[in-house]
């Protein structure tokens, strides 16, 4: 069973078959893995990995610009058999900072790796940055031209993936460019097993949110709560509620599978999902808390 986001937020009419089909193939690239054994870590980072490359999403390819109209990104993955984690943390010009995140749990020397720091690593494992410029979009550039000229700041996006494999193991990846016009070298929550992103040994989560979701450490939060008795969806209802009561005007959106089920909620206009589950493939646009 896999459950993929595309990111909580506002989302433009003409862009939504695009972002449906784009989670739609995240989704049936991990569940294709999980049917041939692979484990739940394999198939997040696979789902994620391709929604880094697709220019609709907010994470690699995409991402949001900095204040100083640089891309940094961010990602973490989290094995739920082993608690495992691995988190990479605005690092320049990277364009698939998952890979990065789970070769850094694999290695097992630290769990999260911010920068310069975590751009050497990725260099150490064979992957460069690409060059500047090559991850902004025009829909990128026209977000960070507008907060400049004084719009709001928006929260959210970015991308993840959650699942449960054959042997009942758990995982959860979550990748994001941050938050359009943040300060350079802003840790996202995405980066931060926890926050955005948490497996156990019964239950995986991944969300999309921003800055609000440290507040409550919203992925480990709902974890939690399912393992006191609540199901996912309740669990996230109440998360949700509780983030919405400390910061009022989030957006905000979770994803969860345990053993029996699975969860996909938000706040604010609307965000992109796809799963594999017993009943088959499916994806929606819309399921607010």
């Amino acid at each position: 069973m896999i459950v993929v986001h595309g990111g909580a937020g506002p989302v433009a009419p003409d862009r939504a078959d695009r972002l449906l089909a784009g989670v739609r193939a995240a989704a049936a690239s991990g569940e294709g893995l999980l049917q041939r054994g692979a484990s739940a870590l394999d198939a997040v980072v696979a789902a994620v990995r391709l929604l880094e490359d697709d220019v609709e999403f907010g994470a690699g390819t995409g991402s949001a610009l900095t204040r100083d109209g640089t891309v940094e990104t961010c990602a973490s993955v989290m094995d739920g058999a082993t608690r495992r984690t691995g988190g990479i943390v605005a690092a320049p010009n990277l364009a698939a900072p998952i890979i990065v995140a789970r070769a850094l749990l694999e290695r097992g020397e630290h769990a999260v790796l911010a920068g310069q720091a975590a751009m050497a690593f990725a260099t150490e494992i064979g992957m460069q940055p690409v060059a500047h410029g090559a991850l902004v979009t025009p829909r990128a550039q026209a977000q960070w031209q507008e907060v400049r000229a004084g719009a709001p700041r928006t929260d959210g996006g970015g991308v993840g993936a959650v699942a449960l494999d054959r042997n009942g193991g758990f995982a959860s990846a979550t990748s994001a460019g941050g938050t359009v016009f943040r300060r350079p070298g802003a840790v996202d929550d995405s980066s931060v097993p926890g926050i955005g992103t948490w497996a156990d040994g019964k239950v995986a989560v991944s969300t999309s949110c921003g800055d609000a979701a440290f507040r409550i450490a919203l992925a480990h939060e709902i974890a939690a709560r399912i393992h006191d008795g609540a199901n996912p969806r309740s669990a996230a209802k109440d998360a949700l509620k509780q983030l919405r009561s400390l910061a009022p005007d989030s957006v905000a959106g979770v994803i969860i599978v345990d053993a029996r089920s699975w969860c996909a909620l938000h706040l604010g206009p609307a965000m992109p999902y796809a799963w594999h589950d017993n009943a088959g493939p499916g994806a929606a646009l819309v399921s607010a808390a």
